[in-house]
């Protein structure tokens, strides 16, 4: 039971958040995804959306570019190798503690 607590004390709440875990789910399906095609996606609005981005992105879990095409501006995001290694762990504890599995405090995540 008291691995059970700590595996769901121990997730990353940046990634734990369900629009946050949205974003980098559909990030970690593609290699880059542009802002309007992920604000569609998500169905979070664009002041929503772009507050979960700065979020993640202030974690290191995503990067920003922002860019013109031809006079209009575009934003393009691409997930971060430790935002995919932040996905990975979330869903191996998420996992575990549905699961009642301790985590072995030994074992390194695998990248």
């Amino acid at each position: 039971m008291r691995a059970d607590v700590e595996n769901f004390l121990s997730i990353d709440r940046v990634v734990h958040e369900p629009a946050r875990l949205v974003i980098l789910t559909v990030l970690a399906e593609a290699e880059e995804v542009e802002f309007r095609f992920l604000e569609r996606v998500s169905g979070l609005t664009k002041g929503n959306l772009s507050s979960h981005l700065a979020k993640l992105e202030g974690a290191g879990y995503l990067v920003v570019k922002k860019f013109f095409r031809g006079k209009l501006p575009a934003t393009s995001l691409k997930i971060t190798r430790a935002g995919r290694r932040a996905l990975k762990k979330y869903r191996q504890q998420l996992y575990r503690a549905l699961r009642g599995k301790r985590n072995p405090r030994s074992v390194q995540m695998a990248n």
